[in-house]
């Protein structure tokens, strides 16, 4: 088939190199300009490497981005990581329309951190949606869903890279084909179930120690690696990255206030939340390297006795 990739960035290029490797042929790639300083997009370098036809329109909404497509001649529109808007009268020009990839299975978690959120959720399934793009937010009709489970243990970099990735990569050219095949089947959003998240950044990762233990580690592992939930020492941001939830069966195990550094080891360092600790294995101070959780408490100062987040 003949394709127009828009996206940017590391699934971007591997949704490319997908198709590429099947042998279907790319008539154009639309990829967002990067900032002022940023890394060179990796789709746009292997895309231009392979010779192919690269567009970067401040807008997918100019005219000169409607005419490209026009002029690409594709048989599908393949949105891999999009953040900028597409309009219908650009999405609609491929013969056979344009499909979109989103990491949730819709209509639940809608918006632009829908893999954190049903981990900092405490969900246990998440999955992808291969869906028609609309003016609407993530709220087109879905071609295809992949579930995959999340485990008890699972971060955000597990359960993107490890599954939601690789398996965004091939539900891309499963939806493709079943579309330009005519043999798909379009199915409506049930509104009544929609829920949309806005982004997970700085303000939503800071972790607050009163709450249960479950919703602390949960967040954690939210945002691992990305953005890192957080606390502070001393006036400095401390990061979370790694870590176990250890529950407190009863009242007599109980140990130390809430947020308090109830031991440090060679590997790890303890903190009470509400029912049980969070054992941290790798934490960063704002002024530091990611460190395994003894290493970032000794260079940070941190002490049993020591309170987090006041």
């Amino acid at each position: 088939m003949k394709i127009a990739i828009i996206g940017q960035q590391d699934f971007g290029k591997s949704v490319l190199e997908a198709f590429l490797a099947r042998g279907d042929e790319v008539a154009a790639v639309f990829c967002a300009p990067e900032k002022e300083g940023a890394r060179p997009d990796v789709l746009r370098v292997a895309a231009q490497e392979k010779g192919l036809t690269v567009y970067q329109f401040k807008s997918l909404r100019a005219p000169e981005a409607v005419q490209a497509m026009k002029e690409a001649n594709a048989d599908i529109g393949i949105m891999a990581f999009v953040l900028q808007f597409a309009p219908q009268e650009f999405v609609n020009i491929p013969k056979c329309g344009t499909i979109q990839y989103h990491p949730s299975l819709l209509p639940k978690f809608r918006g632009p951190s829908s893999i954190n959120w049903p981990i900092i959720k405490g969900e246990t399934e998440t999955g992808l949606t291969i869906f028609r793009p609309t003016d609407g937010l993530d709220e087109g009709a879905v071609i295809l869903q992949k579930k995959t489970p999340i485990s008890a243990d699972d971060t955000l970099g597990t359960v993107y890279f490890d599954r939601l990735f690789p398996m965004g990569a091939q539900a891309m050219v499963e939806a493709a084909d079943l579309v330009v095949a005519g043999k798909h089947k379009e199915v409506i959003q049930d509104e009544s179930l929609a829920s949309y998240e806005g982004w997970c950044r700085a303000a939503e990762a800071k972790i607050d120690w009163a709450k249960p233990v479950d919703h602390v580690y949960n967040l954690i592992r939210g945002c691992n690696p990305a953005p890192g939930a957080w606390t502070t020492f001393g006036g400095k941001k401390l990061q979370i990255f790694d870590a176990r939830k250890v529950l407190f069966r009863r009242f007599a195990d109980v140990q130390g206030k809430i947020g308090e550094v109830t031991g440090i080891s060679t590997q790890s360092f303890f903190v009470t939340a509400q029912g049980g600790m969070i054992e941290v294995l790798k934490a960063k101070f704002e002024d530091g390297k990611k460190l395994s959780g003894g290493e970032a408490a000794q260079g940070g100062g941190l002490a049993a006795g020591a309170i987090l987040g006041g």
